[in-house]
């Protein structure tokens, strides 16, 4: 039967140790609760075994004389029934005597009864007498008003009176088992105390490894989804050896997998960048001759030295992006101003910028300071700020802002060039994919945009390219502030 809604890992683990620990705790506290009761009274019918034989003893030499109703025996008892007792109890008053004494003869009749209530009467039959008398062990429990279940217990204990070896009699020692509540009571509620406390700090104790454990999970679950999605990810740490192999087994998957598939990609997108220049070398190799014009000659090698560089443009960034797309974290972060970033590449394509009759301006109305890795940023910087200047037109102008929001660094760069066309727009950032300059109709690698894209990734940024409503392009770097 499939259940309305589904348990996650964190409420089933959860729900079996509760189940565990309330089960052991229900079992634990019954059978303690169940065995207070009969344990006192084990005790209490123990003293009374002891008491019974020390007054038989006691007891005997007036049973003997046949004075038992008014011999020292009875005066002392007498004298312990007067006495008013005033003991604490381990926190319980007791404030009366409980015990009731009856001495049989040899045939059961009741010859002395401390609480004068049978005196005369026939016990033969009382398993405390009869027993007795017979050389038995001889006690017995029964309602302190005969016939009556409902009512409250008394115990008997029973003691033969000897002359030598015979049993002229039994000494019978009464308490009630009431007199055993307030003890009963109290350890009851003491268990039931304790057993609550431990119960609640199980509990408490589950949930803490159920929220410790299930944390865990969730990150390599987590970790699982954002290598799904190609994301950086660096795979989750754990003091539970199974967790970490687990990690480390995700981990080594990924990189077998991102291995075979970035080698199958690579291959066929650098298998498709070369062909062209290549072509182009062959084509010019084919045609150069010693017997062709100085010019033509001349013409052709220039064509196979910029196509030589360009096969060595593309190795070398394929190279540099290949390790940067398996690196999973930054290793070298420092506090950069962000103005004092940007100024350093912009000096860095100044000549370029000044053949083209370009100029760059960068404004920042605060100064901004992030932590990341300044060769790495500085380079994606400069990829974009390249390429804003190889799609701008002389005499053009490109701007850059820094600017601050809550939580982000914005460095927004816009040119006044032509603008991506509507088919590139979403291809634009894609590894090898790149458009024809304006001015000499040649592509780029394709792989320079990527690189910004991953460098954007390992800081945890975002780079977006738009178009602007009226000419050029925004290219916007968004990079969190700590």
């Amino acid at each position: 039967m499939k259940l309305p809604f589904n348990f996650n890992i964190s409420l089933k683990i959860f729900l079996g140790y509760f189940a565990l620990v309330g089960l052991a705790a229900w079992f634990v506290l019954t059978i303690f609760v169940n065995e207070v009761k009969p344990g006192v009274r084990q005790a209490m019918e123990n003293s009374l075994v002891d008491t019974a034989h020390v007054l038989a003893e006691l007891a005997t030499e007036d049973v003997k004389r046949n004075q038992i109703q008014h011999g020292h025996f009875a005066k002392s008892i007498q004298h312990y029934l007067a006495r008013i007792s005033n003991a604490n109890i381990w926190g319980i008053q007791k404030h009366s005597t409980d015990y009731r004494i009856y001495i049989t003869n040899r045939y059961g009749i009741v010859i002395y009864d401390s609480a004068n209530l049978a005196l005369g009467q026939d016990y033969a039959n009382w398993n405390d007498v009869y027993l007795t008398l017979r050389g038995k062990y001889g006690v017995r429990s029964s309602p302190a008003i005969a016939g009556d279940a409902n009512q409250d217990t008394v115990m008997y204990v029973a003691a033969p009176i000897k002359d030598g070896n015979a049993i002229i009699g039994s000494l019978t020692v009464a308490k009630p088992n009431r007199t055993l509540l307030p003890f009963i009571e109290r350890a009851q509620r003491k268990i039931i105390q304790w057993g609550a406390l431990l119960f609640v700090l199980s509990i408490f104790i589950g949930g803490l490894f159920t929220w410790r454990f299930t944390t865990k999970i969730h990150k390599l679950r987590d970790y699982a989804l954002r290598v799904s999605k190609g994301e950086k990810a660096m795979p989750p740490t754990s003091s539970n050896d199974e967790l970490a192999e687990l990690a480390l087994a995700m981990q080594t998957m990924r990189n077998e997998l991102d291995g075979k598939q970035y080698v199958q990609d690579s291959v066929q997108h650098l298998t498709h960048e070369l062909k062209s220049p290549i072509t182009a070398i062959q084509g010019a190799a084919e045609l150069i001759s010693p017997h062709m014009p100085e010019e033509a000659q001349t013409h052709f090698l220039t064509q196979i030295k910029t196509q030589s560089n360009r096969l060595q443009t593309i190795i070398q960034n394929m190279l540099g992006l290949a390790t940067l797309e398996h690196q999973q974290q930054l290793h070298h972060l420092t506090q950069l101003n962000l103005k004092a970033l940007v100024d350093t590449q912009i000096a860095h394509l100044s000549d370029k910028a000044t053949q083209r009759s370009v100029q760059f301006k960068c404004i920042a109305s605060t100064m901004i300071t992030i932590k990341a890795d300044a060769f790495l940023l500085g380079q994606a910087i400069y990829n974009v700020l390249e390429n804003a200047l190889d799609f701008s037109p002389s005499g053009s102008t490109i701007n850059v802002y820094i600017r601050q929001t809550l939580e982000h660094a914005e460095i927004c760069i816009e040119d006044q060039g032509t603008g991506i066309p509507d088919y590139a727009l979403s291809k634009i950032l894609n590894k090898f994919y790149s458009l024809p300059r304006p001015n000499t109709g040649q592509k780029s690698t394709g792989l320079g945009l990527n690189f910004v894209l991953e460098v954007m990734k390992l800081h945890h940024a975002e780079f977006s390219l738009q178009n602007r409503p009226d000419v050029g392009v925004t290219a916007t770097f968004s990079l969190p502030l700590s």
